[in-house]
């Protein structure tokens, strides 16, 4: 019989969004919390210098990538240690990085003994949405299963143990790519379970995806406004979302509401002004509604605020054009998972982002940051839910040219269909219900 728990700790690290988000759909399932690796209360000092010194580095040079000249260099040579090895030809790629081996040295050094000791008071289940706390609680004998969930559709060796062919580490993953990109890298295959990325689940309405079937429904009729998509795939429409979804026209007296996404460091933020210049009058007629979202960044806020004015757009801010801002991650989630019911069209780097195709949103994909948005991005096009930007400066061109050809509906019918979209329950049965529950067709993925 399997053990049944009702809650896991749930630990993830203050780091850019991409961790956190991953924990926040699993927030119901956490003890005390979503506890942070690298802020939790008590957390000693050296601890909390080691993660500062790696965080504070990459949002630097993260930012720095847009500086003429140096700018996208130093970023290469930085992005060059975390890299994704190509995947074919298939071979052993078991052998350690010099980055891991400087983690696992850190580690042995004590590194993360504290949260372990406190953790290990009340051994539960604990599910990591980053790597290097579930080594913490292998290399310091925790005394409970460890998961560790992937964020994104390919890994980095860092993303495997030290000795990865002998660790007890479970990994829950996005989808296939990765479970084999584990394999190489020596993990056994029964420590491997495909669950989809976690998704909030007030998208998604229970198992029986009400809310997420609804909101899709809406979502292709806004998208699709001569209907000829809708006329096309009547059936496909039926069967999916269920017939009383089906068949809405457009009235055309509600907005297509676009939402613009930067990332954790803000590297992006200019993209989101020129998307704004290029849309202005169909946002002043009111065919238009603009989120730009700045997180939990007071800088991009501003910035934010100051294009608004400059561009004379403060007599529809917080009508067609509203900045999604927060003071903390956990409300800026909850903020930006809100307006997703009603976003029509996802803008984003293909970050964790990408797996929010499963909520039948189409992506718009800005210019990559780092190697592993490169596969975020692949699998995002190979999936048929994302499609890459053309100049943001004539958005306003050929936006409407995809709208009438009916492709963005398209893109969003096939993230609901291609995309994992139930990972957060996945989750929940394989760590407190002991079920070997995994995402149907995934050989697909």
């Amino acid at each position: 019989m399997p053990v049944i728990n009702k809650k896991a700790y749930v630990v993830a690290v203050d780091m850019g969004y991409g961790h956190q988000r991953a924990a926040y759909p699993l927030a119901d399932l956490a003890e005390g919390g979503i506890i942070n690796a690298n802020i939790y209360p008590g957390i000693p000092k050296a601890d909390e210098k080691r993660w500062q010194a790696g965080q504070g580095l990459y949002e630097t040079i993260s930012r720095m990538k847009n500086l003429p000249l140096i700018g996208e260099r130093i970023f290469k040579m930085m992005d060059y240690f975390q890299r994704v090895e190509n995947f074919y030809p298939a071979r052993d790629l078991s052998q350690p990085t010099i980055q891991l081996k400087q983690i696992y040295k850190m580690i042995r050094s004590g590194w993360g003994c504290d949260l372990i000791a406190r953790l290990n008071k009340n051994p539960l289940p604990l599910i990591s949405t980053f790597f290097t706390p579930a080594y913490f609680a292998e290399e310091h004998g925790y005394k409970g299963e460890i998961y560790l969930v992937i964020c994104d559709a390919d890994c980095s060796r860092a993303w495997a143990p030290l000795h990865a062919n002998k660790s007890r580490i479970k990994f829950l993953v996005p989808n296939r790519r990765v479970k084999e990109r584990l394999e190489l890298y020596g993990v056994r295959s029964n420590n491997i379970y495909i669950t989809g990325f976690p998704l909030p689940k007030e998208n998604i309405g229970g198992r029986d995806l009400k809310i997420l079937r609804q909101s899709v429904a809406h979502r292709v009729s806004h998208l699709d406004p001569e209907g000829k998509y809708q006329k096309k795939f009547n059936h496909t429409l039926s069967e999916f979302l269920g017939k009383a979804f089906t068949n809405k026209k457009y009235s055309g007296k509600e907005p297509l509401t676009i939402t613009f996404a930067v990332g954790g460091a803000g590297a992006q933020k200019d993209l989101g002004v020129t998307i704004l210049k290029s849309l202005k009058t169909h946002l002043k007629n009111g065919t238009i509604r603009l989120n730009l979202v700045a997180g939990v960044r007071q800088d991009v806020y501003r910035f934010y605020q100051e294009a608004i004015k400059e561009l004379n757009l403060e007599n529809i801010y917080n009508n067609q054009v509203n900045i999604i801002f927060a003071e903390n991650k956990m409300a800026y989630f909850a903020k930006f998972n809100a307006i997703l019911l009603d976003t029509d069209i996802l803008w984003t780097k293909p970050s964790e982002l990408s797996f929010y195709a499963g909520l039948g949103l189409p992506i718009i994909i800005a210019p990559t940051v780092g190697s592993q948005e490169v596969f975020n991005k692949a699998w995002l096009k190979s999936i048929g839910a994302g499609v890459e930007q053309q100049d943001p400066e004539y958005t306003a061109e050929w936006l409407f040219d995809w709208l009438e050809s009916g492709w963005l509906a398209q893109a969003a019918m096939s993230g609901f269909l291609n995309a994992p979209r139930n990972g957060a329950y996945h989750i929940e049965d394989i760590v407190l219900k002991g079920l070997p529950s995994e995402i149907e067709d995934i050989h697909l993925l």
